[in-house]
């Protein structure tokens, strides 16, 4: 059998959410641990072949080509640490690309380099990528939605997916503490159908939540623009001026990005005093 122990969360997507810090984390040397996730990836993929008749993964036993010659390296720097995340691509998918800030329609299945699965959806879900591991936002971002057909009956299926499998160093998982079944340092292998793309505005202010990364690096997680506490994309009142940023929106049409009344090149909904 390809895979071993085969067991499913009670908590349905339990474990691919991703987890907070603790003060153990200041002894704890991510870079190295980055070195050796690295190597643990390498000598998997070089070992493992991706098998076209049942879409599973197994170790190759009889000359099979490599998962190693057929993926791609995505170099990723986060809290000044380099990881590097591998993706195989089987389908690209024909819609738009997902940024690091929207929702994800997906099934998937999550497993360790031994093979166990700790995870599995087959039907289609919804996530949101700012609520999930880091590997996932960054992986799912080099996939593309399907199209959907609506029948008669309102039931609809999706064609022309997305699909590949994401190989996620820890550091990009859940890190040296492990999450639920997964053991601490533990990469991860989720194998994913990408269906559709959600443009994503978390906090309902009429700024889509990608737009709301005023610094460009892809992360809203660190845009605080009236130091708050409170990350922009989640923020209703962006500036801290007591006008919702959705009200900033002098010429109503429904967008506070192109609204600058005092025509200081800032617009209203980031500009305390406009």
């Amino acid at each position: 059998m390809k895979f071993k122990n085969l067991f499913f969360i009670l908590a349905l997507g339990l474990v691919i959410f991703s987890c907070k810090k603790d003060d153990n984390e200041a002894t704890f040397d991510a870079a190295e641990q980055a070195l050796i996730d690295d190597e643990s990836l390498i000598e998997y993929l070089q070992t493992h072949y991706l098998n076209d008749d049942d879409g599973g993964i197994w170790t190759i036993s009889n000359g099979e080509t490599p998962l190693m010659g057929q993926v791609d390296v995505q170099n990723i720097t986060k809290d000044e640490i380099s990881y590097k995340l591998y993706y195989l691509t089987q389908a690209v998918g024909v819609a738009s690309y997902p940024s690091r800030a929207d929702s994800v329609l997906t099934t998937y299945t999550g497993m360790m380099l031994d093979s166990t699965i700790f995870d599995s959806r087959a039907s289609l879900i919804w996530f949101s990528l700012t609520k999930v591991v880091d590997g996932w936002g960054y992986g799912f971002a080099n996939f593309k939605g399907g199209t959907k057909t609506i029948n008669e009956d309102e039931s609809f299926y999706y064609e022309n997916q997305g699909k590949g499998i994401l190989f996620i160093p820890s550091g990009l998982g859940y890190g040296n503490f492990g999450k639920s079944t997964i053991p601490p340092n533990e990469p991860l292998i989720f194998q994913i159908t990408l269906s559709d793309v959600n443009v994503s505005d978390d906090d309902n202010d009429g700024v889509s939540s990608i737009l709301e990364d005023i610094d460009g690096d892809g992360n809203v997680k660190n845009d605080d623009t009236d130091e708050d506490g409170i990350p922009n994309y989640l923020d209703k009142d962006d500036d801290n001026d007591g006008i919702l940023t959705k009200d900033e929106d002098a010429n109503e049409d429904g967008d506070p990005t192109n609204d600058d009344t005092d025509n200081d090149g800032i617009p209203d909904y980031l500009d305390s005093d406009s």
